[in-house]
Formats: C-alpha cells, sequence, structure tokens
C-alpha cells in the first residue's frame, strides 16, 4: 500500500499519468464533480469511486487542484477529437451543420455529467487561477481546432464563410453554450425549436 506522505511527495512520470488507474481516477473525479459538485467531490469519495487508494491520487496528482487540472485537460481531449472526426469527413455546407448538430446532441445526449462538470469548474475557476487557466486554454484549444477545420473547408470550396473562421466558430460555440445552459436550468426544456434556429443561424455563415 502507497504511504500518503510518501506519496504526496513522489513525482510521477508523465508517463505515468496516462496508465489505467490515473485515467479511472480522472474519470471518477469527473463524474464525482457532475454528481456532487467540486465540495463535494474529495479524495475520499473519488478513491472509492476509482476502485484505487487515496494515498495513489496524491502519488498521481498531489493536490484536488491538480486532479481538477487533468480533468480539464482530458475532456478538452475528448471533445477536440470527435471534433475533428465529425467536420473531417463532411463534403457540404449541409454536412458540416450536420455534423456539427450531432456533436452537440451527442454532448447533451450524454447527460447532464459533462456538462456540469465544465460548468463547475468554470465557478471554481473564479477562485483558482491555475483551474481558470487551464480553462482558457481548453476554450481557446476547441475554438482554434474548429477554425482550423472550417478554414479547411472553406478553402476547399466546401463552405463559404461570412465572416473569418475564428469569429465564426466562436459564435458557433456561443450558440452551442446557450442550449447547453438552457438544458441544465431547465432539464425538460424542448430544444429542437431552438436547435433549428440555431442551425439557420449557423448556416447563414457556412453557406
Amino acid at each position: 500500500m502507497i504511504d500518503p506522505v510518501e506519496a504526496a511527495t513522489a513525482r510521477p512520470t508523465p508517463a505515468s499519468l496516462g496508465s489505467d488507474k490515473a485515467s479511472r481516477i480522472v474519470e471518477a473525479m469527473r463524474a464525482c464533480v457532475a454528481a456532487r459538485g467540486i465540495a463535494g467531490a474529495t479524495f475520499d469519495l473519488v478513491a472509492r469511486e476509482a476502485g484505487v487508494s487515496r494515498g495513489l491520487l496524491h502519488y498521481y496528482f498531489g493536490t484536488k487542484e491538480r486532479l481538477l487540472v487533468e480533468v480539464v485537460r482530458r475532456e478538452a481531449d475528448v471533445r477536440i477529437e470527435r471534433l475533428e472526426r465529425s467536420i473531417g469527413s463532411a463534403d457540404s455546407a449541409e454536412s458540416v451543420l450536420a455534423a456539427l448538430v450531432h456533436g452537440l446532441e451527442e454532448f447533451l445526449g450524454e447527460g447532464p455529467t459533462a456538462a456540469v462538470m465544465v460548468h463547475e469548474m468554470i465557478t471554481v475557476a473564479q477562485r483558482n487561477d491555475e483551474i481558470a487557466a487551464e480553462l482558457g486554454e481548453l476554450s481557446r484549444r476547441m475554438r482554434h481546432h474548429m477554425a482550423g477545420a472550417l478554414q479547411a473547408k472553406s478553402e476547399g470550396g466546401v463552405i463559404k464563410l461570412r465572416a473569418d473562421s475564428e469569429t465564426v466558430a466562436a459564435f458557433l460555440f456561443v450558440l452551442a453554450d446557450g442550449v447547453t445552459v438552457r438544458r441544465l436550468e431547465e432539464p425538460e426544456f424542448g430544444t429542437a425549436p431552438v436547435m433549428e434556429l440555431a442551425t439557420e443561424a449557423a448556416r447563414a455563415l457556412l453557406s
């Protein structure tokens, strides 16, 4: 068994953060934050959810804040991969739109876990500079990758951007954020009519 004191002073290698146990810890933290909020996502609870000792959390991440930062990084990687995959094969403006809509619906279809986790992190970021910096980087990475994908489609003649790609990407995320917040505030709210209007707004910028 890993001693908590020794674990807290140990320095895992970057590769070790990709291990099965580290990944289970990150996923357990993600789920616990969504279900109980950041205050309720204690190391004891996360350790039980991940099926590891509490000392192992200290070994891999040291502090709760560092674990939260790793959660944000993993979330960004997943979102970027899905985004690039969904837009990459699109061969028309309508298929690009369909890919974007599908991506948002897939995100919302995961249930509240992902959305709640992100918004919990936004709240704690107001008091923690490290998490604020990581969230800012997440947002920039997502927007940059979206802009790059849209620019590539524009240069390939698939879409016709009505503004620069960074601005269009930012606007699309604003639309998605609005729908997500409405769903969080009103779980039973029917988003279909709003999604139709959001799609029309996006279509005007892509064709």
